[in-house]
C-alpha cells in the first residue's frame, strides 16, 4: 500500500457524492480496503454525555415534519430538535447582549 493520496478528483477513485444516500448506496457495493490510500484521519470530537432528558410532546403532523426533516440531513429527530433549540438559545442571548 502507498502512502500517495491523490491530489486531484480526476486521480481520485471514491466520487463525491450529492447525498449521503447516494454515497451509502456506492458503498454498498465497493469495499473500503480497496481506498485505504484514499482516506485520510480526522479528528472526531464527540458530544457530552447529555444526561437531561426532556419529553417533548408534538401532534402526529408536526413529528412526521419533524422526522421528515432530520431524516433529509442525516440525523435524528431529537438531535435536530436539540440543535434548533440550541440555536435559538444563543439567538436570545445574543439579543440580550445587543439591548442590555
Amino acid at each position: 500500500m502507498s502512502d500517495h493520496r491523490p491530489d486531484t478528483q480526476e486521480a481520485r477513485r471514491i466520487p463525491d457524492f450529492t447525498t449521503r444516500e447516494e454515497e451509502a448506496a456506492w458503498w454498498d457495493t465497493h469495499s473500503i480496503v480497496d481506498y485505504l490510500d484514499e482516506l485520510e484521519p480526522v479528528k472526531v470530537r464527540f458530544a457530552e454525555n447529555l444526561s437531561n432528558p426532556m419529553a417533548v410532546r408534538f401532534d402526529a403532523r408536526d413529528r412526521a415534519e419533524l422526522t421528515r426533516r432530520a431524516k433529509a440531513q442525516g440525523i435524528g429527530p431529537s438531535t435536530l430538535v436539540r440543535m434548533w433549540v440550541k440555536e435559538r438559545l444563543s439567538q436570545e442571548a445574543e439579543a440580550t447582549r445587543s439591548t442590555g
